[in-house]
Order: C-alpha cells, then structure tokens, then sequence
C-alpha cells in the first residue's frame, strides 16, 4: 500500500463517540496526613456516589463516568474531569456535583465557578 493510500484511508475513517461526555473522577485515598494529600482524602467518595447515582438515574447512556487513580494534582481535590472538553472541576459539596450534573453533562453550560485551572 503506497503512502497516499494509506493517508486517504485515515482521512476517511470515522472514530464513532461512545459517549456525548466522559466524566473522569479521582478515588485515590491516602493517609490524611501523607504530604501530597489526596482526593479521598478530601471527602471524594461521597460526591463521585452522588455523580454515579444521577448518571445512572438517567439512564440515557450519554455520559460515561469512570472512577480514575490519581491524576496528579492531589492536594488540590477532589477532582474530576469531562471530556470531550478537558474541563477540570473541584466540586466540594453535594450541591456542587448536581450543579455540575445539570449544567455541564446534561445542560451543554460550563460552570466556571467550579473550574479548575491547572499548570504542570
């Protein structure tokens, strides 16, 4: 097969989406006093339960939701993030994950309070 085949036939496949939105969550649990902390630590558990119930009530299967290891920025959890967009959230209450729930995954509005901005 030459090269330009081989370009054509990438340019015409298409990747099919298995989900409108992908929520990514950390469940790391350290030791309270371990120095870079973590998002169990941090009171996660409860609010990811929360997400998982309300995008399992949905039951429209758009949204997928994973429970991740540590995505490298403990002491700032908890944390999760949604893709397609890459938008990083740190919710802390329960009223923050139905925000969430509501207005991004399934009202297409970013919550800007509820974003964070991260650097390496």
């Amino acid at each position: 097969m030459s090269e330009t085949e081989t370009e054509t036939q990438e340019e015409e496949f298409v990747l099919p989406q298995l989900y409108k939105r992908h929520v990514f969550a950390c469940y790391t649990q350290r030791p309270p006093t371990h120095p870079r902390g973590s998002c169990g630590a941090n009171g996660a558990q409860p609010l990811w339960d929360r997400l998982g119930k309300l995008i399992e009530a949905d039951g429209s299967g758009e949204i997928g939701f994973t429970a991740a290891g540590c995505m490298g920025f403990c002491s700032a959890g908890p944390l999760m993030v949604v893709y397609p967009e890459g938008v990083w959230y740190r919710p802390t209450t329960p009223e923050d994950v139905d925000e969430i729930y509501k207005s991004h995954l399934k009202g297409d509005k970013r919550v800007d309070r509820l974003v964070m901005i991260l650097s390496r």
